[in-house]
């Protein structure tokens, strides 16, 4: 009997022949990132650190993107602490303020590569396995204790295929596609599996790939992976990263899977999860009448170009309702680089958008975007728990980035078909 994705990667790693789901291997990742929150995780261990050092100065990756610029004197402390850390241990892959949200940095930087293990103290780590990396969250204690040691454990996911036939037909983008996905399973449906997506890929661009694996989170996966076929090889071709440096891994076509699912991409339609849970989905079309006052276009799900691309062909030539803020974040300086030099941003800033720094702020409510009590926000974003964006007493509904923009035209959840 063959192997899934998981299976095969554990095992490799762990230097076994076959692993099964439930058996504990230890591994030795790839990378471990980090972003804000190595402040605390360093403190955990400063004795040892004095002691004994890191395991490695290549395996960290740290990224100051959540709370940038600092925005009061405990966040500049901690910003300033890492810097000394980074420093003195010689961590070599470290990236500051105004690179960009960690998830797009460590691809563009060609820091996450099929056949890795990528852990990082962010749930949303799971975003490699677009490439076809085993990609995913641990705690701070995990990351501590990996900065020490270099090694970690896994206890063996159960696997999910997902079959996808056909082509999204625009609007209807890889944000719907999840979201309906998310509002199928619900958001305890892929508890700790490794989601697996196979069928008609090379109709998914390598950008639809990450919002997809972006948000397996959002639906307890483990791991949400796509194989390492000729999209993402020309990817890393475009960021001159050589076909040898990496070596992929993908399931036998006889791997065993507790759950097999088939979506067809041509009946899709625009989706929106309502508050206050990401399984919570309802087509646009139903919430017609759902008046809001913030939107956000942008975050480690939809702040690449092409999601820019998309919000400014529907806002191109158009002003924003007077009763919204239009909130532009993109993902990075590279991707915003990219947009400015396509007149993207400038579009969508002549539209009333409002163009804030590649990094997280508004998305988990730390600065820039907070909402108020009472107040609605249509976001490109992966999360819409209560009090994510700041205040317990707002609503987050999540979208793609053509919903958001169509709904920022009429101050109201607007299917973007109807623009």
């Amino acid at each position: 009997m063959g192997m899934t994705f998981a299976e095969k990667i554990l095992a490799t790693k762990s230097g076994q022949s076959k692993v099964e789901p439930s058996q504990i291997v230890t591994v030795k990742p790839d990378r471990l990132l980090t972003h804000d929150n190595t402040a605390p995780i360093i403190s955990k261990i400063s004795e040892e650190l004095n002691e004994f050092g890191v395991a490695s100065h290549e395996v960290p990756v740290i990224v100051l993107d959540h709370v940038i610029p600092a925005a009061n004197e405990k966040t500049a402390t901690n910003h300033k602490a890492i810097r000394e850390f980074v420093e003195r241990f010689g961590i070599r892959n470290f990236f500051d303020v105004g690179t960009g949200i960690c998830h797009q940095v460590l691809m563009e930087k060609g820091l996450a590569l099929p056949g890795n293990i990528i852990v990082g103290s962010d749930s949303h780590t799971c975003t490699y396995g677009a490439v076809g990396a085993f990609a995913t969250g641990i705690d701070r204690t995990e990351a501590a204790a990996l900065m020490l040691t270099g090694e970690t454990w896994f206890k063996v996911p159960q696997s999910i295929k997902m079959t996808l036939k056909g082509a999204l037909k625009p609007p209807v983008s890889a944000k719907d596609l999840i979201l309906h996905i998310i509002g199928d399973i619900g958001a305890d449906g892929a508890n700790y599996c490794s989601v697996e997506f196979h069928g008609d890929l090379p109709n998914l661009s390598m950008d639809d790939r990450l919002t997809v694996s972006n948000m397996g989170v959002e639906m307890g996966a483990k791991v949400a992976a796509f194989p390492a076929d000729k999209v993402v090889e020309d990817y890393f071709a475009s960021i001159a990263v050589k076909p040898g440096s990496y070596e992929a891994l993908w399931a036998d076509p006889d791997a065993t899977y507790v759950q097999e699912l088939k979506y067809d991409l041509s009946t899709l339609e625009p989706q929106v999860a309502c508050p206050h849970t990401v399984d919570n989905v309802k087509p646009a079309g139903e919430l017609k009448a759902t008046e809001i006052q913030q939107c956000l276009i942008g975050t480690c799900t939809n702040g690449r170009a092409s999601d820019l691309e998309a919000a400014a062909s529907i806002l191109e030539g158009k002003h924003i309702s007077s009763r919204v803020r239009l909130l532009i974040l993109p993902a990075s300086r590279s991707e915003l680089d990219t947009a400015l030099e396509k007149g993207t941003l400038q579009i969508l800033v002549a539209a009333g958008g409002i163009l804030l720094p590649p990094g997280c702020g508004p998305c988990l409510g730390a600065h820039q975007g907070v909402l108020a009590p009472g107040e609605r926000c249509l976001s490109t974003a992966n999360r819409n728990f209560k009090g994510r964006m700041g205040c317990k007493e707002a609503e987050i509904y999540l979208a793609s980035p053509a919903t958001v923009a169509a709904s920022a035209l009429t101050g109201r959840i607007t299917d973007p078909r109807d623009i």
